[in-house]
């Protein structure tokens, strides 16, 4: 069988919505499945990762990429006033006007591409990953102009994304018009993946006409090779990813602040919103706060294994953030060292920590909690009975990233 792969987030592109579409192109060929990938010749991304290997043996095709550049806006508006606030505003609102999203600008350029690799590498299968929740626009033309089978996959909610400022009325607006994207979906797609339940049962609320299966995200063990962990002597907590939308790390530097802990450093690699900064500078923390830019994929892994415990954090968002379990908290597991997920205690994240035994779970908005969880952890390590995060074999079977392809491909060789 021949796949193609549609993708915006591909090496040399950085973060984490990189990962899994990567390892789709890395495993399927050790399946049986010939692989072809189509992503952006330069979207723009927001970050970049030139330290990332691509796959070996999977075929990569670039199509040129027209639209506007990733940002931050909370960056952009941060500290302006006035006239220049308004200037910048405009500058911004022609993202926002783009339906379902900026990435809409690929389909121009991406559609016609896939269609010439489809018919001239005979590919037998489409195989979309999303967000950006415009992929699936160009699943659906490529299916209506090829007639091969399309399969959807979905990483984030479609009208549920807990990263949005939905308490906007221009976002409730815009999120009504997305369910227009799930109405393509349903009826359009020859299955449909999704990586937690809740994701699932949203499409499935639309009657779609193909099989719904959830695959979740899974651990790359492989990638921690030669990677080790080297007892230090402060308690060092380590939160890699950046903080965008509802994502909030205030409650825990809170935390850390009034737990009178003078040996425990909380590293921070990633964006780091700059009233962010301005905020936690009043609670002088001093040398117990790392706050380190964006960092290559592999100096994060790092960070994540040398580290005596490491910290999720989850918004509960009006009840968005229980939907999906972020894919860092896969790298954690991965990582095997304890996990203080800050997270919705009745969310998707929290039930993979109690599963697999490796952490200690605590609502993201609960100061005493997260306070009294952060003291538990430095008093085990203090007495060296700190436990690790290793998990069983079965646990690392089931959760690895191998075992997830191998459920996609047969699900592939199911509607070719």
């Amino acid at each position: 069988m021949k796949v193609l792969l549609l993708t915006m987030y591909f090496p040399p592109a950085g973060g984490g919505g990189v990962q899994r579409p990567l390892k789709m192109a890395t495993h399927l060929p050790s399946l049986g499945i010939e692989t072809h990938v189509l992503a952006p010749d330069d979207p723009k991304w927001l970050h970049r990762d030139e330290e990332l290997p691509p796959p070996t043996q999977a075929f990569v095709h670039r199509a040129r990429y027209l639209g506007p550049r990733a940002r931050m806006p909370s960056e952009e508006l941060h500290g302006l006033e006035g006239t220049d606030k308004l200037v910048a505003q405009a500058k911004l609102a022609y993202r926002r006007v783009l339906l379902p999203d900026a990435s809409v600008t690929w389909l121009p350029t991406a559609v016609p591409a896939a269609v010439r690799l489809v018919r001239r590498e005979g590919i037998d299968a489409v195989i979309t990953t999303s967000p950006p929740l415009s992929m699936n626009l160009i699943g659906a033309s490529v299916k209506r102009l090829t007639g091969i089978p399309w399969v959807a996959d979905l990483r984030d909610s479609v009208v549920q994304n807990a990263d949005l400022r939905f308490e906007k009325r221009a976002v409730q607006a815009k999120e009504k018009a997305l369910e227009q994207v799930v109405r393509v979906i349903a009826r359009s797609a020859d299955a449909v993946v999704a990586v937690s339940d809740p994701i699932a049962d949203e499409v499935r609320g639309f009657d779609p006409a193909g099989e719904v299966r959830v695959i979740p995200n899974g651990c790359d063990f492989d990638d921690f090779a030669g990677l080790e962990y080297h007892a230090g002597e402060r308690f060092r907590l380590t939160h890699t990813g950046s903080f965008f939308g509802k994502r909030n790390p205030r409650p825990f530097l809170q935390a850390l602040a009034s737990s009178g802990l003078e040996d425990v450093v909380a590293r921070f690699a990633g964006d780091f919103r700059s009233a962010d900064r301005e905020w936690v500078d009043g609670l002088g923390l001093g040398d117990r706060l790392e706050l380190l830019p964006y960092q290559p994929h592999r100096r994060a892994l790092e960070l994540q294994r040398d580290s005596e415990a490491n910290l999720l954090l989850l918004p509960d968002a009006a009840g968005r953030g229980r939907v999906v379990p972020s894919g860092k908290i896969f790298e954690y597991l991965a990582a095997e060292r304890p996990i203080l997920a800050a997270v919705p205690p009745d969310g998707a994240a929290a039930k993979l920590v109690r599963e697999t035994g490796a952490g200690i779970v605590v609502a993201p908005e609960d100061e005493k909690a997260i306070r009294e969880a952060l003291l538990g952890l430095h008093a085990r390590w203090r007495a060296g009975q700190l436990r690790n995060g290793y998990l069983t074999e079965e646990q690392r079977r089931r959760l690895s990233r191998r075992t997830r392809v191998e459920e996609l491909a047969e699900l592939l060789w199911k509607v070719a």
